[in-house]
């Protein structure tokens, strides 16, 4: 049927109500009012008009059609719809005057969903020592906004398609040129796999050894609990290997009957310590032998205060040695870039494996961070941070020594955290850890990365400070002072 109200499946009639005929949505909701019983149908079309408003389909300052134009297009009669128009003008809902038609009132606000944001937080402590925060706010804004200006200067046009899932040529020409000048490592740029942060790379690798058939692989204890929980995601069980003042034992890594895995020799997670040389050696005939491989996540290997950085293990050994890193603690984890290289052996599986994850990185930020290292702009930000750091951490020794006399402070020479050893006095670990805690101070012990606490009662405190200024590491240490009755 027609708009003179025969068929009232069929839409208005186009040109005479511009402003309700483009909002198809909040007409469709008021058909089932039309079919409501005759003596329902008023309070039905009351009701829908009501919804409608309530919840922001009919958007405040929308134009109704008249009475008579809707009548027609509903099916039913005029009075119908003018009572409908007056009983919600009554209500707030509506407005109308004399000659201007009738209106969408502004009484009503549609609740609108939330969004929540279910990025981690620090946890508003009093004082917040959680490791693995850089200072977000040492991010080169300036120095960013006028590469990205640079870069949508000059992209070409072809190059906003689909990229190479490896990453962009450029980009990857950078890290490699990057890569073996500050790490050492053996860096092909056809091997260098763009990913977003050292998390993907994980997980890429993680399904590559699935598909080959491998089930397990070995983690450090103490380490990172993510690497656990990424290999989970690809179906691989995460076998615990004890460390040692050396690194990772090699005498358990070969009774484990393990192929893969994963280290952070540089900068152990969260001990703090550096893979001797022997040990890195043992590690790699271990891997030779077994024709096995070592992920190597250099998390913070720029990181260095006292001394040059080591040297990545991949140099020794780049096809037995998967290597990554991010610009997570050197610029923000929010960017979420990183980099992988991968042995010859697996290349081709990496790269079509991320392939079919996302189709690559975000060209734009690829080629900003081109850009970024190209000019030298990445050197400078590290050696910015590493200043600063290096500031902070000197400061949380001092702390330490004025508060907590008598400790032992381990892992400093690189890094972004540091191990506190406390003295028996401050002891039993768990009273003192629930003093800290009560007092809103946020700590975490050494404890708490293990799955085999150690047989001694010894606090032992895995301290972040790079995101804290020296006056508040001061600050955060004689609170916990106080709150367990310290120097």
């Amino acid at each position: 049927m027609t708009s003179s109200g025969t068929n009232p499946d069929t839409p208005p009639a186009a040109g005479r109500s511009g402003a309700w005929e483009t909002r198809s949505g909040a007409w469709e909701t008021l058909l089932p009012a039309v079919s409501a019983p005759a003596r329902a149908r008023g309070r039905a079309l009351q009701a829908a008009l009501r919804e409608a408003v309530r919840s922001g389909r009919l958007s405040p300052g929308t134009r109704l059609p008249s009475s008579r134009e809707l009548a027609a297009d509903l099916g039913v009669s005029r009075g119908l719809v003018t009572e409908a128009y007056e009983q919600l003008t009554a209500e707030g809902y509506l407005r109308s005057g004399r000659g201007a038609g009738t209106w969408v009132g502004g009484a009503a606000r549609a609740a609108l969903p939330r969004a929540r944001d279910l990025a981690p937080r620090s946890p508003g402590a009093v004082a917040d020592f959680l490791p693995g925060t850089p200072d977000l706010s040492l991010f080169p804004r300036a120095a960013w906004s006028a590469a990205q200006r640079g870069v949508l200067a000059e992209l070409p046009h072809h190059t906003l398609g689909y990229p190479d899932p490896r990453g962009l040529p450029r980009l990857r020409t950078a890290l490699a040129e990057l890569l073996t000048r500050r790490r050492g490592v053996v860096a092909d740029p056809e091997r260098v796999i763009v990913v977003s942060g050292v998390a993907q790379a994980t997980t890429l690798l993680g399904f590559v050894l699935h598909a080959r058939g491998v089930r397990a692989v070995g983690v450090e204890d103490p380490g990172s609990p993510e690497h656990e929980t990424l290999y989970a995601s690809a179906g691989l069980d995460a076998v615990p290997l004890p460390l040692d003042e050396e690194g990772l034992g090699i005498g358990a890594l070969r009774a484990s009957g393990v192929r893969a895995v994963v280290t952070t020799p540089a900068h152990q997670f969260p001990t703090g310590i550096a893979y001797s040389a022997r040990r890195r050696a043992e590690l790699l005939d271990w891997a030779r032998a077994v024709d096995g491989l070592v992920v190597e996540d250099d998390y913070d290997g720029d990181f260095r205060y006292d001394r040059a950085p080591v040297g990545a293990l991949q140099g020794l050994d780049p096809e037995h040695v998967a290597y990554t890193g991010s610009v997570s603690k050197s610029l923000a984890p929010g960017l979420r870039l990183g980099w992988l290289l991968v042995p010859a052996s697996m290349a081709e599986e990496v790269v079509e494996r991320k392939r079919t994850m996302d189709l690559g990185n975000p060209v734009i930020d690829q080629a900003l961070l081109a850009r970024f290292v190209e000019r030298g702009d990445y050197d400078r930000q590290l050696r910015r941070c590493r200043r600063e750091y290096r500031v902070r951490r000197d400061a949380l020794v001092a702390a330490l020594a004025e508060h907590f006399p008598g400790t032992e402070v381990s892992g400093i020479a690189a890094g972004l955290h540091a191990i506190a050893s406390l003295p028996w006095r401050y002891g039993p670990a768990g009273r003192f850890l629930a003093s800290t805690e009560a007092a809103g101070i946020a700590v975490r012990a050494l404890t708490s990365y293990t799955r085999v606490p150690p047989p001694d009662d010894v606090i032992r405190l895995v301290l972040g400070y790079a995101h804290l200024s020296p006056s508040r590491i001061q600050e955060g240490v004689r609170a916990m002072a106080t709150a367990r009755g310290g120097a």
